[in-house]
Order: structure tokens, then C-alpha cells, then sequence
């Protein structure tokens, strides 16, 4: 007996990540034109087993990639707001508080890699949760590292870099994110 073509034995060919209910998410969504039926986009994710509060809306389909049961890692609060092209990497928990708003392109990634030896530098897989807390307002093309947490009320200028946690009420910017100034909780 043969053995299977090279292109066959692949690790490119690892089909050990397949999301069925992402294929049919984006297969549902695909037709749908960004900034409309938002609300259609957050119950058809809840059909299929995210856990997204009511009135949260999507102005376009989101990324949502990782290994395993990623349904059971994202949570949602409600009355949310995502602008179109966000990531969000699933290999550990992401958890959204009510009212936060998320602006274009916005990653949230959970996983890294340590250090590794000089053949090699990019290691072993790390996974930290990022936690966002109600009322924050995550600007266009931020990026949140692996375990972050963003504080209530809180806002992440755009294109900022989250590398350690943010304080509630405080503005953050830059790369990577520093306090800019703070704000009143009723500012």
C-alpha cells in the first residue's frame, strides 16, 4: 500500500481546530452587508451557543478562532456595540461587561508564546483571559493582550496596545498603553 501524498500527510492539513459552527456561522453571515441586521448577527451566534446579551449588536461578522469549545469561552454582556473586523482569539476566556463598545478592527487575542531558544524563539503556547468591564469604550485597531483586564468605564485609544491592565475610568493610549488622564465615573 501506498502511503498518502506529501500535501495529504501535512500539518497543513490538520483539521483538529474545525469549527463546524463557525463554518455555518460565516457561511449564514457572509451575505449580509456590514451595518445591517446587526442584531441578526448577535442571535444566529447565540443559536449556536455563544452567550451574548440582549441588544448587543454587530455591525459586521466578527473573527472568533481557537481551539476547542470556544463557545464556551466568550461572554458577552448587553446592550454592546461591535463595529465591523473584530478578532477575537479564543484559546482562553473573553469576557465583555454590558454597554462596552468596540470600535473597528478591535483584537482581543488570549494566547502567546514564551520565549523559546535561539533556533527557535517563538515557544510554547501561553493562554491568559482578558476581562472588559462594563461601560468601556475600546477605540478602532486596539489591540488587548492576553490577560488584561480593562476597568469599568474605561477607554483604550485607537490603536492602542494593551500590554498590562487599565484602571476604571481612566483613558489609556499609545504603544504600549499608558494612562493618559483619569475621568469622573459620571464624566
Amino acid at each position: 500500500m501506498t502511503s498518502a501524498p506529501r500535501w495529504l500527510r501535512s500539518r497543513d492539513m490538520d483539521t483538529s481546530n474545525v469549527q463546524p459552527r463557525m463554518i455555518l456561522a460565516r457561511l449564514l453571515l457572509a451575505p449580509l452587508p456590514a451595518y445591517v441586521w446587526s442584531g441578526m448577527r448577535a442571535r444566529l451566534l447565540r443559536l449556536l451557543g455563544f452567550s451574548i446579551g440582549p441588544r448587543t449588536a454587530f455591525w459586521g461578522t466578527p473573527t472568533l478562532v481557537g481551539a476547542g469549545p470556544i463557545t464556551e469561552r466568550l461572554r458577552i454582556g448587553a446592550d454592546c456595540w461591535f463595529n465591523v473586523g473584530c478578532f477575537f482569539e479564543l484559546n482562553d476566556r473573553i469576557e465583555v461587561g454590558d454597554r462596552v463598545a468596540f470600535g473597528h478592527q478591535v483584537m482581543v487575542l488570549t494566547g502567546t508564546h514564551e520565549l523559546g531558544p535561539g533556533d527557535r524563539r517563538s515557544g510554547p503556547l501561553t493562554t491568559a483571559p482578558v476581562r472588559i468591564g462594563a461601560g468601556a469604550w475600546i477605540g478602532a485597531r486596539a489591540t488587548l493582550l492576553p490577560g488584561v483586564e480593562v476597568g469599568e468605564g474605561a477607554v483604550i485609544a485607537a490603536g492602542a496596545v494593551v500590554a498590562a491592565d487599565v484602571p476604571a475610568h481612566t483613558v489609556a493610549g499609545g504603544v504600549p498603553a499608558t494612562r493618559i488622564r483619569d475621568l469622573g465615573s459620571t464624566d
